[in-house]
């Protein structure tokens, strides 16, 4: 069963959970009562592909998967190309092994998915789209295909003559956290081994076979049949000007309320703990923002406001869309590190940098845990973390570095102690010994 969907300020708008916050859309006479399909009638019937893409491009709608990339300029490209044969793929991979916010979506409210796809394949040109999920994650799929069969046998897609020719499958895949990043989604659609390719050529010129093709998140293509429906403008003037729109976010850890809230961009930090979450359960010590790939900031940046600029200046990045609150219980050092070994376990390997770097990084971070560290650690760790990006082939391996890198800025006391004294202030790891005990 996916998370809850948290209650929103009451001027918090509604984009992607307008239907699925009230209850789990069972099946597409209750998804149209709420407006499903609308949007694509609209599409089909009153606008050309041409102007699908503009509008869209107009919107300023960004990627919501984490990379924060315009979807027009993608979508443009991919039309740009003269290869007749094109593809579009929804990434509900969710990477991320804590993350359910794609999920919530594909499970509670699969006609919003389906339909966004649809209306984006249409207004690229292309006639086969794939939903690609996660084998963990059975029931997303049964959903999708449910909605995808009643929305052939509405007549809305399929190879019936009412309209455009548009085959949807969904194809559920195993495999690490870098399956997320695109490149490595289409080669594990292909059945190829699971490692990223080198840009450019990027997807929406040579994708998935080798032909023009648009790789949007569940979450981003489930905006578009909400600016369709109500146009650029008002898509535009929600959010702020560099990132308009909404996003999920899914908050954990030491808050009152655990769940996913859907959030206008430009809210910050403090208005998404107190608001959706309703504060935290303990005193908060930092949140670590993004997933695995993400950064820790301390509890005086809850004034960050929630765009991927700010993020990312502030240390954090979007990526999963996980929020997690932490206390003073929590060793910010050993959690970074686990973090840090499950990006190195899920590494790809296709550049030395990120098969071996990745790992030593990790086994900097343990050094610290265990008190076995050496001089120079800390300037090695931070040389291996700029190699490991300066190497990498996808965001993902960019940012493996982010966690250990977050803690040892913003958080200088609790790595010094490890690092210089040996003592774990939250008495977490062994054998170092708890910070003000007693030794004889």
């Amino acid at each position: 069963m996916s998370l809850p969907i948290l209650e929103r300020a009451a001027d918090w708008p509604q984009v992607l959970t307008a239907r699925a916050a009230e209850a789990e859309v069972e099946d597409l006479a209750m998804a149209e009562a709420g407006g499903a399909w609308d949007a694509w009638k609209r599409a089909t019937g009153e606008l050309s592909p041409e102007a699908v893409v503009h509008t869209i491009a107009e919107s300023g709608l960004r990627g919501l998967g984490g990379a924060g990339y315009p979807v027009g300029a993608k979508w443009r490209d991919c039309v740009s190309q003269r290869d007749p044969v094109r593809y579009v793929v929804a990434n509900g991979f969710e990477a991320d092994p804590g993350a359910q916010l794609d999920r919530v979506l594909m499970e509670r409210d699969p006609h919003l998915v389906v339909e966004g796809l649809a209306i984006a394949a249409w207004a690229v040109g292309a006639e086969q789209a794939i939903i690609a999920v996660s084998s963990s994650a059975p029931a997303a799929g049964e959903r999708l295909n449910e909605a995808i069969d009643e929305a052939v046998d509405a007549g809305y897609i399929g190879h019936s003559t009412a309209g455009p020719s548009l085959e949807i499958e969904v194809r559920e895949l195993t495999g690490s956290f870098m399956v997320g990043e695109e490149t490595v989604l289409l080669r594990a659609l292909e059945g190829a081994r699971a490692q990223p390719d080198q840009r450019p050529p990027y997807p929406s010129r040579s994708g998935l076979w080798g032909k023009p093709t648009v790789v949007n998140n569940v979450k981003t293509l489930a905006s578009v049949p909400w600016i369709v429906a109500n146009g650029a403008g008002a898509f535009n003037s929600l959010g702020t000007a560099e990132a308009p729109g909404t996003t999920l976010l899914q908050l954990g850890g030491a808050v009152k309320h655990p769940g996913v809230a859907e959030v206008p961009f430009g809210a910050t930090l403090e208005e998404v703990i107190d608001g959706p979450g309703g504060g935290t359960s303990a005193s908060l010590k930092a949140l670590l923002v993004g997933g695995p790939t993400g950064g820790f900031l301390p509890a005086d940046a809850l004034d960050t406001p929630l765009t991927y600029e700010a993020l990312r200046e502030a240390g954090a990045l979007g990526g999963s869309g996980t929020i997690l609150a932490l206390d003073d219980s929590v060793c910010l050092i050993e959690l970074a590190t686990l973090m840090t070994r499950f990006l190195s376990d899920s590494a790809s390997g296709k550049t030395v940098p990120d098969r071996i770097g990745v790992r030593r990084l990790s086994e900097l971070g343990a050094a610290l845990t265990t008190g076995h560290v050496r001089p120079g650690d800390a300037e090695l760790m931070t040389a291996l973390a700029a190699d490991i990006h300066d190497a990498a082939l996808s965001g993902l391996e960019a940012d493996a570095g982010n966690p250990l890198l977050s803690v040892m800025r913003d958080f200088a006391p609790e790595f010094e102690a490890h690092a210089e004294r040996g003592e774990c202030p939250a008495g977490v790891c062994q054998p170092i010994r708890l910070a003000g005990a007693v030794t004889s």
